[in-house]
């Protein structure tokens, strides 16, 4: 049995999918949600082994054709090198999804990168995360943009945050007797730069036939600990944090024809976090 025809429209046969960041908590979920809907992904990552074994996995699980890209999106040449490394390989790129993003943990590990007061935030460290978090966006659409031009259609789902669109609450990471802990000022004013990225290329590449979106999602759990998941849930009308597959329906949503009508948009899943 065929599906409806506004079902139909999830399909991504025959279609190439980069995804930055493909090997993160995220976007492992976006490389095999795109390749269930029968799409090739690219799997982008600076950790060139993670990626190598997702791909395997994807190629397990969905049959599709998958491929494995060492990148650091902040590095045009290694950004060139992808996409040519796209077009070698399939001769098409339909789809990109601006993932790849710094984002430290909460974790005894992390805990130096979220020590420092705004005033006192390392100049080294924004520049860093600029340079991923904005900088990566810019030159992975500008790479894509030629050969999206010349097939007269593509879609760039650019993924922000909660915090591109509201402050921190710098409360939830404090801990009684703890030093104080700090959600870092780079990460929020990327993630409301992805905002502008996309408002501008939407607009730019009108009659083009390439649409441009944001995802942006709220708090995913990924491990933290009880009183972090605690006050994030409070915070939410849902009153809970994400689960990482709760994304992926969404990004599918944006990158597949049954978002047709949509461009310079901004997808918000966050449990209701921006709604109150």
């Amino acid at each position: 049995m065929s599906l409806p025809k506004h079902l139909a429209k999830y399909d991504l046969r025959d279609r190439v999918a980069i995804v930055t960041g493909g090997a993160g908590l995220l976007g492992e979920g976006y490389c095999h949600t795109l390749a269930a809907a029968g799409g090739h992904v690219v799997v982008a990552d600076i950790d060139g082994t993670a990626a190598h074994e997702l791909v395997r996995r994807v190629r397990r699980d969905s049959g599709v054709k998958a491929l494995a890209i060492p990148v650091d999106v902040a590095d045009p040449d290694s950004v060139r090198g992808m996409v040519e490394e796209t077009l070698k390989t399939f001769g098409r790129i339909d789809i990109l999804v601006n993932n790849a993003a710094l984002d430290p943990k909460f974790d005894p590990q992390h805990a130096a990168e979220h020590s420092n007061r705004f005033e006192d935030f390392p100049f080294q460290a924004w520049q860093q995360a600029l340079a991923v978090n904005v900088t990566g966006m810019f030159l992975c659409a500008q790479a894509v943009a030629r050969p999206m031009r010349q097939a007269g259609r593509g879609v760039i789902v650019n993924v922000s945050s909660t915090y591109g669109l509201v402050g921190p609450d710098q409360r939830l990471y404090q801990r009684e007797g703890e030093p104080p802990r700090y959600k870092p000022v780079s990460y929020s004013v990327a993630k409301a730069a992805a905002l502008g990225l996309t408002r501008y290329l939407a607009a730019y590449f009108a009659g083009t036939g390439i649409r441009v979106n944001t995802l942006t999602p709220g708090g995913v759990f990924a491990g933290h600990d009880e009183e972090f998941v605690r006050r994030y849930s409070a915070r939410t009308i849902l009153g809970r944090m994400a689960q990482a597959d709760e994304m992926s329906a969404a990004l599918l949503f944006l990158v597949s024809d049954a978002s047709s009508y949509m461009t310079g948009a901004n997808l918000v899943v966050d449990g209701g976090w921006t709604a109150w």
